[in-house]
């Protein structure tokens, strides 16, 4: 399926994450980690307004943060600290399937940007839908929003 893609204004909006770096095979194991023990000091925080799970790129290295939308910034408990989304200019393209084809939209943001003259500042980042029980038998619906900050 084509990705459609737009440009957008972001804010950079508030974050609770952990942060990581790691290598692409392990990405899955390593984000899937991060975002339960995010939720776990959400829970026992009692962060009413948590969102939806991100992992934000920040190189090509591969350090990450990992958590949650949160409504307001997050102070810190433990390994869990705030952040910010990046803000200025973006790229956007929603995927829908499963996780492992969301290269597909990655690439497709970097082929609109060629194409279009514009240059990415780096930092890049996912937002997960939450997750529903049909994804479980049909794993096409699965929705990520894939962000590439630009210059």
């Amino acid at each position: 399926m084509p990705h459609n893609i737009q440009l957008d204004s972001e804010a950079g909006s508030p974050i609770a994450v952990v942060r990581r770096c790691a290598k692409p095979p392990e990405l899955g194991k390593v984000i899937q980690e991060c975002c339960g023990l995010v939720w776990k000091v959400m829970r026992a925080q009692n962060v009413a307004g948590a969102g939806r799970h991100v992992s934000v790129y920040l190189d090509d290295v591969i350090n990450l943060e990992i958590g949650v939308e949160v409504p307001t910034p997050f102070a810190g408990h433990g390994e869990v600290v705030g952040s910010t989304l990046p803000g200025g200019s973006v790229a956007r393209t929603t995927h829908f399937g499963p996780y492992q084809l969301l290269g597909n939209a990655h690439d497709a943001i970097h082929q609109w940007c060629k194409a279009n003259g514009r240059e990415l500042a780096g930092p890049r980042w996912e937002i997960y839908g939450h997750w529903l029980d049909e994804w479980n038998r049909d794993p096409s619906r699965i929705r990520t929003d894939v962000c590439y900050l630009l210059r």
